[in-house]
């Protein structure tokens, strides 16, 4: 596993490869730490793996996801339209989109699983037992549990102006396209108070 900065490094390694650079000045050439943090708020990047104290860890399918949303972007696909596309896409996937040179990844090998990682705060948790203490209600009451919701899964839509509205669940394309236009007043009265980035439209 990685820190941040050493993620961030490699992506930039990984993009010295076939990499035009992107298509505009609204959006940087290589991520810094604030835009991988941004991209795992939006939803475009997984989470942190591991955190060893207050130092987020990050692995293969991190750099994978950030190396193809720069592709993508060099592309001229905007940030909305990536995320359509890498929505749940399995580590096949995101290596054949990001291309990155072997000698990157661990051990100089390939992605082992062809899968999506699970969205384990999507599932809904087990009832408790006498073994597992933490849904026991008592040591007295063993056979009595608590089943809690699991918190929704949020999706980050990415709309103009740098605005990012989180809905539960995976909004479609078509999904994507309906909310801009209904949001479009929202956009514009955050506009006139200044609570946009008019440098970052896609």
């Amino acid at each position: 596993m990685w820190t941040i900065d050493e993620l961030v490094e490699r992506v930039g390694a990984a993009l010295t490869a076939e990499y035009p650079g992107a298509p505009n000045g609204r959006v940087r050439d290589v991520p810094d730490r604030r835009a991988v943090r941004w991209y795992a708020t939006t939803g475009l990047v997984d989470r942190p793996s591991a955190m060893r104290g207050r130092t987020a860890l990050y692995e293969t399918r991190h750099l994978l996801q950030l190396v193809a949303v720069k592709r993508l972007q060099a592309d001229g696909r905007t940030l909305a339209e990536i995320q359509a596309e890498l929505a749940g896409a399995t580590d096949d996937r995101l290596a054949a989109v990001a291309r990155v040179p072997e000698g990157l990844l661990p051990g100089g090998e390939q992605p082992l699983e062809d899968t999506a990682r699970p969205r384990f705060w999507a599932t809904p948790p087990t009832s408790g037992s006498s073994s597992d203490p933490a849904w026991d209600v008592g040591r007295t009451s063993p056979s009595v549990t608590v089943d809690v919701a699991p918190p929704a899964a949020l999706t980050g839509v990415v709309l103009p102006g740098g605005v990012v509205l989180l809905v539960p669940g995976t909004p479609s394309p078509a999904d994507r396209v309906a909310i801009a236009t209904a949001a479009r007043p929202l956009l514009d009265l955050l506009s006139t108070r200044g609570l946009t980035d008019e440098r970052d439209s896609s």
